[in-house]
């Protein structure tokens, strides 16, 4: 049993409204957003699995909550041509939390998958990261690779978003789970908008546990899949990620899927 609170809080601290209920919990916004604006989560309890909607335009999220508080800034301007031009839009907003049920715990799924995450780091899990941006654009943040959307033949706006590596030979992608998971697959779409993008030939999976493995790829479209022994891990990454023999500088990350279940 917990209690969960959702509000959304302006700029300047003030709320603009709040509800809170038991294990579950609805909050309709009848206003347009105000940049500077954050939707905020508290609940009672924390380390609990919960499932949550910050826009209807943006879909529910699977995530573990670390701590009693999450808050989500309302993305505008530059922040937010890497979603769906309906999230965040008008004058009625429905967010929602509520606890995950057992089944949804218990089931084998992509564990990296969270269109809640954001570039910053909170305590919503799982979250990505990595030591380069493109330019440091929404566009090409880490967190384009586990929102969900698999579109890889363009680059740009929303739904053509990934993880842009500025063409450095060190690029490193992490995928953070906040918690221990089990693993035993990951599957790649890398961006396909050739002949603009290059492709990378090799990269190297390492793991929280301290081991890897190399991983070739193939110039294309379709998803990467590789299947591998069961894996206890808190965390993922990609390394070493050796580009193509391509006149093109660009490769890049449009998703990366982690599928699994709970430890």
């Amino acid at each position: 049993m917990a209690e969960l609170s959702l509000k959304i809080l302006h700029a300047d601290g003030s709320t603009a409204c709040v509800n809170s209920h038991e294990n579950e919990v609805a909050l309709f916004y009848d206003k347009a957003y105000e940049e500077g604006d954050s939707i905020v989560l508290t609940s009672s309890e924390k380390d609990i699995y919960l499932v949550i909607q910050v826009d209807d335009a943006l879909g529910s999220a699977f995530v573990y909550l670390k701590a009693n508080v999450f808050r989500y800034v309302v993305p505008f301007g530059e922040k937010k041509v890497c979603y769906s031009p309906k999230t965040f839009s008008g004058e009625r907003h429905l967010i929602t939390a509520r606890i995950a049920t057992q089944e949804e715990v218990a089931s084998y799924k992509n564990l990296a998958l969270n269109v809640a995450d954001q570039h910053e780091e909170s305590s919503c899990y799982p979250h990505a990261s990595a030591n380069v941006e493109t330019r440091g654009e929404s566009v090409f943040a880490a967190k384009n690779a586990i929102d969900g959307v698999r579109a890889n033949t363009s680059h740009g706006e929303w739904p053509y978003a990934s993880w842009g590596i500025n063409m450095q030979d060190d690029a490193t992608i992490k995928i953070d789970f906040g918690r221990e998971v089990v693993t035993d697959k990951i599957v790649l779409y890398t961006r396909a908008d050739f002949p603009h993008d290059n492709w990378w030939t090799q990269v190297t999976v390492v793991f929280s546990d301290g081991t890897e493995f190399d991983w070739k790829l193939q110039k294309s479209y379709d998803p990467h899949t590789i299947v591998f022994p069961k894996k206890k891990i808190t965390w993922v990454g990609l390394k070493n990620l050796i580009k193509a023999d391509d006149p093109s500088p660009f490769p890049a990350l449009t998703q990366m899927e982690v599928y699994g279940v709970e430890a």
